[in-house]
């Protein structure tokens, strides 16, 4: 047992490292929490139903996951070669394509969620 909390404090502090580096590193990172937390705001105050909160919570943590994603792609595309390779570009071009479906999916929520209030 000592060694599951020993081994969940490891990875505890790796996965803060990596959020922290993130956030320190990656300015698009800091533009989603950053509109995550005006989403967040917005759904808490809006008299939404519970399972459309749900959504938009859920959805704009789920962004953040998919640039998290995308900045580890990026930076070990960049870390394995500095010479220009097409499977490479392809490589983060579809992280960041994950990045803006994971958005339009959150946007998709919110018209459809501000649409009910009309």
């Amino acid at each position: 047992m000592k060694y599951f909390f020993t081994r969940l404090k490891d990875r505890t502090r790796w996965s803060w490292q990596g959020l922290a580096a993130t956030w320190r590193d990656e300015y698009s990172f800091r533009v989603w929490v950053w509109a995550n937390l005006v989403s967040a705001i917005l759904a808490l105050w809006l008299p939404l139903g519970d399972g459309l909160r749900v959504l938009i919570l859920v959805l704009g943590l789920l962004v953040l996951v998919a640039e998290l994603f995308n900045t580890a792609i990026e930076r070990a595309v960049d870390h394995t070669s500095t010479d220009h390779s097409e499977l490479a570009g392809q490589a983060k071009d579809a992280a960041s394509a994950a990045v803006a479906l994971t958005a339009i999916a959150a946007g998709v929520v919110w018209i459809v969620g501000l649409s009910s209030l009309l």
